[in-house]
């Protein structure tokens, strides 16, 4: 998904804009999770990028998404640019802790 939002679209309350806008990315978030995942993948990660247009947009933390539209709301900027990215994700096998003790 790349796709520039607009924040004041006339005739329309400026919130349910904005929570219109979230509940697209959210949807769309799951729809790419509900796809078949490839050989050899064990998820889908997502490459992100958050800006006001497509050439300012810099890497954000899928997590961070929410909260960089919200600043830009509380901002009263126009406009924000979102791109989403699906890929298949490969989990990393966390080292055991030397310090910890095992329990019984």
């Amino acid at each position: 998904m790349k796709k520039t939002f607009l924040l004041h679209v006339d005739g329309k309350n400026p919130d349910r804009v904005l929570e219109a806008v979230k509940h697209e990315i959210r949807k769309y978030i799951r729809r790419e999770r509900r796809r078949e995942l490839p050989q050899g993948a064990d998820y889908w990660d997502f490459d992100c990028k958050f800006g006001a247009t497509p050439e300012t947009a810099e890497p954000v933390h899928l997590s961070a998404l929410t909260a960089s539209i919200d600043a830009v709301a509380q901002a009263a900027g126009p406009q924000f640019h979102v791109e989403i990215l699906a890929k298949p994700g490969h989990r990393q096998v966390r080292p055991a802790d030397p310090g910890a003790t095992e329990q019984a």
